[in-house]
């Protein structure tokens, strides 16, 4: 939930600077992303505490699992999807309005990564919601791990790609850190 936190941050601040700076746009998005963070956190400890966990049959496991699901899940994952679509549609709007002045490289990888991180994020939200909604909790948790991980990993590829970019900018040889090398890290949840 942290990197999720810090990579919404990262693009919400990418978008304010594709919108010139706008203090009004930023203090929107900001506050629009804090009440949908304190809503998903309250569902999610409000639904989740007083569930019915149940021990797992199999002799030898101590793990439990949630034998019954709430309704009100759903809500968190509708309201990143939300928040992805709204943040998305800011950037292609953005990027229809300037695309004949800015056509320079580095506006273009911001506006490309924008949209389709939040792409991504659409996409794993409303399957999540589906999940969620039809099929067993441990299905749902296992695409729900998933969709931060992945987030997690496109934001940082994105972040390096503008880091390389930075790079070759300044006129350094440019570095290529193959995918291969970050594998090795340890991705905590």
């Amino acid at each position: 939930m942290v990197q999720l936190i810090f990579s919404e941050c990262l693009f919400i601040f990418r978008i304010y600077v594709l919108w010139n700076k706008n203090r009004i746009l930023l203090a929107a998005m900001l506050f629009t992303s804090f009440t949908f963070l304190v809503a998903s956190l309250s569902i999610v400890f409000i639904t989740t505490v007083p569930a019915r966990y149940s021990t797992s049959a199999i002799p030898g496991i101590t793990e439990c699992y949630l034998s019954s699901t709430s309704f009100q899940l759903f809500i968190p994952f509708l309201l990143f999807a939300l928040s992805g679509l709204g943040l998305m549609i800011l950037t292609l709007i953005r990027a229809i309005q300037s695309w004949r002045m800015n056509s320079g490289q580095l506006y273009v990888i911001l506006v490309n990564h924008n949209i389709f991180y939040y792409a991504c994020s659409l996409l794993f939200s409303v399957i999540n919601i589906f999940t969620l909604m039809l099929l067993q909790y441990s299905y749902h948790s296992t695409l729900h791990n998933f969709q931060f991980v992945m987030l997690a990993i496109l934001a940082t590829r994105m972040h390096l790609h503008l880091w390389e970019m930075n790079q070759h900018g300044h006129g350094d040889a440019l570095v290529r850190t193959p995918m291969s090398d970050l594998s090795s890290m340890i991705f905590m949840a």
